[in-house]
């Protein structure tokens, strides 16, 4: 019986491994020159990979075709035709053909086995279980196509059921946008089971939906809030309103998205603050009443901090102003009061104007500052008239100073006092006496030309005389060549002179210019 291939590949490598034996026999050489052990395992490793490269690797490739799919052994087919009779062969085109349908069904299952692992990640079972078991089946036909090898028929029967799977796909935004509207119904209703489970299958369905995430984390927490609520709700009822803040707090911690707590908060706070604007304005008025105004502003200031009714704070703490400004009023008046009884006008004007810093419009104020200011003006101008009687020789003057007696008479009739009428006589004997001249004798040398100031001119003399009121003069001489002179001289009020000399003796000293 000849021997196979397999037979003779195993003789030839047992000669192989015999010629081997020999020639490592052959090389032996004496102890003292024997190679180490590690060359030996060495030389046997490479022998190894030699043979698997001459006898295991054509065999692989003989056997198999790219990507790794079996090739077709052409034998086999032969060998299968010739035992069922059909003794016709399969020519080369017709097997290119076979080949090419089939990897036409491949692709196709591939793309429909994509699609399935798809669906199945987005748990189609939960939501078109039976959309998704009709395609399966219809493909499942076509894997009984496939294994007749009428790959035709597999390639359309496997496009049906990718058509189908491809329909379902194409449902997910709808599927989506129903199974959201669901689970936000769920939620409006308070069932958190429900509204949990609708909200994670559409953030399956839809990962970036932003409304699905945050229904999911709201849904999650549903009991605990309600539960919450409830307490909170109840605390209001008894009043207990930072307690039910607090609590409305944690709801808002849990469910960052409950707009109804965050107005309940609001509402509370807006509760707190009023009940504190409450008990500080009655602080208030409880200062206020026992007449400690000024403490008082301090409390409606802080209520009017707080943002609640501030008009009523403002018109409490205009009335604590009120009050103080009437205590400091009554003071200032008393003072006032004192003033006047002094004659002390100007004083009296300091403190009109003090109560006007207060309340601009107090009427006693204003006619009272009135008042004071012309009588503070009068003893002005009496004292002005009575310190200084040396110009009343001056027809003006005197006149104006008549004027201010007059109307000082006119005032001590109406409102007068010890001080007005004692100004008023020394004024008037002032002014009668400025008008009595007094003989004043004047000395010079006949060659100065004297002049009185403001009165006349006296010329050139060695010895004159001249009537003079009492005031106060200026005598100036000139001469040609001399210096000006002036001399001073007051006529009465007990300083006249015995004689005023006026003449000029300096004699100007001419310069080269």
């Amino acid at each position: 019986m000849p021997k196979t291939d397999e037979e003779k590949k195993i003789d030839e490598s047992s000669k192989i491994d015999l010629t081997g034996q020999v020639s490592l026999n052959t090389v032996r050489i004496s102890d003292s020159n024997k190679p180490p052990i590690w060359m030996w395992f060495s030389v046997a490793g490479l022998i190894l990979i030699a043979l698997l490269v001459i006898f295991v690797l054509p065999v692989l490739v003989n056997r198999y075709q790219l990507p790794l799919e079996p090739r077709i052994d052409i034998s086999q087919i032969q060998q299968t035709s010739s035992t069922d009779s059909a003794t016709r062969e399969i020519s080369p085109f017709e097997q290119a053909q076979r080949a090419r349908q089939r990897k036409e069904a491949q692709d196709v299952l591939a793309e429909l086995l994509r699609l399935q692992s798809e669906l199945e990640q987005l748990e189609v079972a939960s939501w078109a279980i039976l959309e998704f078991d009709s395609a399966l089946e219809t493909a499942g036909l076509g894997d009984n196509f496939y294994r007749d090898q009428n790959f035709a028929k597999a390639t359309e029967t496997y496009t049906e059921g990718l058509a189908e799977l491809q329909g379902i796909l194409n449902s997910v935004e709808t599927v989506f946008q129903n199974t959201l509207r669901q689970a936000e119904d769920a939620f409006g209703r308070k069932d958190a089971v429900t509204a949990t489970d609708e909200f994670t299958l559409a953030v399956l369905l839809d990962p970036s939906s932003e409304d699905a995430e945050i229904g999911l984390k709201r849904a999650l927490v549903l009991d605990q809030v309600l539960t919450l609520i409830d307490s909170a709700e109840q605390l209001l009822e008894d009043n207990a309103l930072e307690e039910a803040k607090h609590v409305y707090e944690e709801v808002v911690s849990l469910d960052n998205y409950n707009e109804s707590a965050r107005q309940n908060i609001d509402q509370i706070k807006q509760l707190i603050l009023e009940a504190d604007f409450s008990r500080v304005m009655s602080r208030g008025y409880e200062l206020l009443q026992i007449g400690d105004a000024e403490q008082a502003i301090v409390q409606f200031e802080s209520a009017s901090s707080l943002g609640v009714s501030e008009q009523q704070a403002m018109a409490a703490i205009r009335q604590a102003e009120n009050e103080i400004a009437n205590a400091k009023i009554t003071v200032i008046r008393e003072d006032i009061v004192s003033s006047e009884n002094q004659e002390n006008w100007h004083n009296a004007v300091t403190h009109y104007d003090s109560v006007l810093e207060i309340d601009s419009n107090i009427v006693f104020a204003v006619e009272g500052r009135d008042y004071a200011s012309k009588r503070a003006q009068l003893n002005d101008l009496l004292e002005s008239a009575i310190t200084g009687p040396d110009r009343f020789y001056e027809d003006d003057v005197f006149q104006q100073t008549l004027d201010i007696y007059y109307t000082g008479r006119e005032v001590e009739k109406q409102r007068g006092g010890p001080v007005l009428s004692d100004q008023l006589d020394q004024l008037e004997q002032l002014l009668e006496t400025s008008q009595i001249p007094i003989k004043i004798q004047f000395a010079s040398d006949n060659l100065t030309d004297v002049t009185i100031l403001r009165v006349t001119n006296l010329g050139l003399f060695e010895n004159t005389s001249v009537q003079l009121k009492p005031g106060r003069y200026v005598a100036q001489g000139k001469r040609i060549g001399y210096r000006e002179t002036r001399t001073e001289f007051v006529v009465g009020f007990g300083q006249t002179p015995n004689i005023v000399n006026v003449l000029c003796t300096e004699r100007i000293v001419p310069t080269n210019r």
